[in-house]
């Protein structure tokens, strides 16, 4: 695909940083057993860099509502991202003051779920239509143990983007597999030591990820009521090895790319200094509106065979209920409205945010070839993070990236790095 059409807004918040939660507070959570149909429904949702375009959808949406609802009206109040830990636990210690609806990042689910903060909407959603064309993979983003928590609202994964102008000037295909990108970034580096063949980050664990899937490997496993860390597998192994070829003089040298987390490795490309980058659909904004837009496409990240495309981290955000909610019956005919499939179409055409639902995504490949590499990696299967509220410290203690910062300086073998953060991994599981 090559970038051409308009600038399309896109400001997905929070997929490029995992949880940033404090420790889950213990709180009953208990319905308070009142489910009023009349008064006011309060709604959280994020701020965005630019808003307007989600706010018109939003208020249409809120028109809509209120105008079946006799005696209901609908209070939305946009928070800041950065501060959503402290807005959530203070919602969760005084229902009084919470809302009745949300938006909530996918990765903070299982804190929240802990916090007894959400409800439970399992048999809410059970007969709702539009639920069957969720898949699986994408319905686990909002689920803990078996029950459903919200429904995705949309969704951002990551892809190749590459220069076309570049390879075409030496010939190079565009890369099949994750060897070829290696190698393809590697060529590129040696004809022209200024440019950086790959640029992807050390501290870019969504890039490192679909390495370790393609490979078969992961980076832990359901245990009883926890996780036991596979990051140490000889399949996780395979990918990371390769990953940590891209951090080499030869294709992305360590002092420029052993610290650079997501933002970082695309703005590279974006600013003419790579020849490839791993960046997400939330990222097109940027390369339409730069100066190498006429030179940039994207493909699906490609897997270990040509043809297969690896498996991408689904970031996103979800709409989920309050626990102490008052209004339990109006916050669910509110959230089955929002994130139904008209709501997320139009926030799509307003903000860029991918649709969770297979036939909208579908209908929107076939009319815009510009999301299509998205969507294709969407529908090849996405993976997600071990859903437990440890992940915030496995967040906060770096274990992912330090694993392979380590690898990149070579402080450590892979195996060596791979049975530390392994260790690291079990230890905030409750393993170790």
């Amino acid at each position: 695909m090559r970038f051409s059409g308009p600038v399309r807004a896109c400001a997905l918040l929070g997929l490029a940083a995992l949880v940033s939660a404090c420790a889950p507070l213990q709180t009953s959570g208990a319905a308070s057993g009142v489910d009023e149909t009349e008064g006011t429904l309060r709604v959280w949702l994020f701020s965005e860099v630019d808003q307007a375009p989600k706010e018109r959808v939003v208020a249409a949406a809120v028109e809509e509502f209120e105008a079946a609802h006799d005696g209901v009206e609908v209070e939305v109040q946009y928070i800041p991202v950065e501060t959503r830990a402290e807005r959530f636990q203070g919602a969760f210690l005084d229902p009084a003051s919470a809302p009745d609806v949300a938006e909530y990042g996918n990765t903070d689910l299982a804190g929240y779920v802990e916090s007894a903060g959400l409800a439970d909407l399992t048999e809410d959603l059970a007969d709702w239509e539009p639920r069957a064309d969720i898949s699986d993979d994408v319905a686990a983003t909002a689920r803990v143990d078996g029950a459903d928590y919200g429904v995705p609202w949309f969704l951002g994964v990551r892809a190749l983007y590459y220069r076309t102008d570049v390879l075409g000037d030496l010939g190079l295909e565009v890369p099949r597999t994750l060897q070829e990108v290696v190698e393809t970034g590697r060529a590129v580096r040696e004809d022209d030591p200024r440019m950086l063949g790959v640029s992807a980050g050390g501290a870019y664990t969504y890039a490192m990820m679909p390495f370790v899937w393609a490979h078969g490997g992961d980076i832990a496993e359901p245990d009883g009521d926890s996780y036991t860390a596979t990051i140490d597998s000889a399949e996780a192994k395979e990918g990371l090895e390769l990953y940590g070829q891209i951090l080499s003089d030869d294709v992305c040298p360590p002092q420029t790319c052993s610290e650079m987390r997501g933002d970082a490795s695309v703005q590279n490309f974006v600013a003419g200094s790579a020849a490839m980058t791993i960046g997400g659909n939330f990222n097109l904004n940027a390369v339409r509106a730069s100066d190498i837009a006429d030179d940039a496409a994207v493909v699906p990240l490609p897997g270990t065979e040509p043809g297969s495309i690896a498996p991408a981290f689904a970031g996103g955000n979800n709409l989920g209920v309050l626990a102490g909610t008052q209004r339990r019956t109006l916050s669910v005919e509110f959230v089955k409205l929002l994130a139904g499939k008209e709501y997320q179409l139009r926030m799509y055409e307003a903000m860029g945010n991918l649709p969770v639902f297979t036939d909208v995504r579908a209908e929107l490949a076939a009319s815009d070839d510009e999301i299509a590499p998205f969507v294709e990696t969407i529908d090849a299967g996405t993976r997600f993070v071990p859903v437990t509220p440890s992940w915030a410290t496995v967040d906060a203690e770096g274990i992912l990236p330090a694993m392979v910062q380590r690898l990149a300086a070579g402080d450590a073998s892979v195996d060596q790095a791979a049975d530390e953060a392994a260790r690291a991994l079990d230890d905030a599981f409750g393993r170790g």
